[in-house]
């Protein structure tokens, strides 16, 4: 691993020879890291961007959404693409695909919480089977030619936390990179985050270790990277509707610059924009459904939020959400734009 703070005062870092430009990176969310969002993580200066998680075995069976999931724009380069899946082979072959397909970085999902994830032996159940984890890892690392890198908790439970081990076990099976959620299983996303596993972790692997859970602020991300030394943080929740979350983290860690937070009819515009990148890359129907969840997250906490995501959860189609929009931005003045 090679970790520099560069001439420009930003850093730095190398996943098996992907240059990586800062360490701040975009977690993988089912439902949120699709391509119109992924490109506004990367334009507010995310240095690595992941795709939400798809299944190993919808790839292999030429799934058409799946292979929707995989579209990737030169602008939002590099690209980790997660794959989950129980099966070596399955993951194997699907991991052949996402290489053709033009992924920078593959991802194996040993993390995910979901009931209906760990029921079928995948995501973080697999923390309980590290040598079917570990088998799985080899025939990836096997299948393609680009970096192979896995996500993973602390363990199932506090009994069973395993996350050096399992760690170490991955990065002796072919991994270029871990990344690690101070959380368990059992954990969901209740409670602190544990960050003195990931400082154990990046003491136990000569990977590049990248750290995960409650960086909810560019004062958080700082931390993070001070206490335990890890390559990279990797920011999920703190992200929705926040993208400027990249902005203010790398002008604070590169800098000790802390920007403002985003203006509320900058919050009201980047929705508006979202909306309209996702209508333009899913159709009006699927935007319209998919977008209320992310306009609800950006008029967070503004005044009138309360009434506004009525309206949201209200509008049927892409018009009458950007009518929602235009409305609401009348309600600040300019001194607040």
């Amino acid at each position: 691993m090679t970790f520099q703070r560069c001439g420009s005062g930003a850093f730095g870092f190398d996943i098996a020879g992907i240059r990586i430009a800062n360490p701040l990176v975009l977690a993988p969310m089912a439902g949120v890291c699709d391509a119109p969002f992924r490109r506004i993580c990367k334009e507010m200066g995310c240095g690595l961007v992941y795709t939400e998680m798809i299944s190993a075995m919808a790839l292999v069976y030429d799934n058409r959404r799946t292979l929707e999931m995989l579209r990737i724009f030169d602008d939002e380069r590099p690209v980790a693409v997660q794959l989950f899946g129980s099966d070596p082979d399955v993951m194997a072959r699907a991991a052949a695909v996402v290489e053709r397909l033009g992924a920078d970085i593959l991802d194996i999902n040993m993390g995910c919480p979901a009931p209906k994830i760990v029921r079928s032996g995948e995501g973080a159940a697999l923390m309980c089977r590290p040598a079917l984890a570990w088998r799985i890892v080899r025939a990836v690392r096997a299948a393609c030619g680009i970096p192979v890198t896995v996500k993973i908790r602390k363990g199932w439970d506090e009994e069973t936390a395993n996350a050096v081990d399992f760690a170490m076990g991955c990065v002796e099976a072919g991994a270029d990179a871990v990344a690690v959620h101070g959380r368990t299983r059992a954990d969901g996303y209740s409670g602190a985050a544990d960050w003195s596993i990931i400082a154990q972790i990046v003491r136990a692997v000569p990977v590049p270790v990248l750290g995960n859970g409650d960086v909810d602020s560019p004062e958080a991300a700082a931390r993070m990277l001070d206490e335990t030394g890890c390559a990279a943080v990797m920011v999920g929740r703190g992200t929705l509707g926040n993208p400027w979350i990249f902005r203010r983290a790398l002008s604070f860690i590169s800098a000790g610059q802390l920007l403002p937070e985003p203006e509320p009819c900058e919050r009201i515009a980047m929705a508006m924009r979202h909306l309209k990148d996702v209508a333009a890359f899913k159709g009006d129907e699927t935007a319209a459904s998919q977008m209320r969840k992310h306009l609800a997250w950006y008029t967070r906490g503004l005044k009138g939020a309360a009434r506004v995501r009525e309206a949201i959860m209200a509008a049927p189609t892409v018009s009458a959400l950007q009518g929602v929009l235009a409305e609401y931005l009348l309600v600040f003045d300019h001194s607040q734009c």
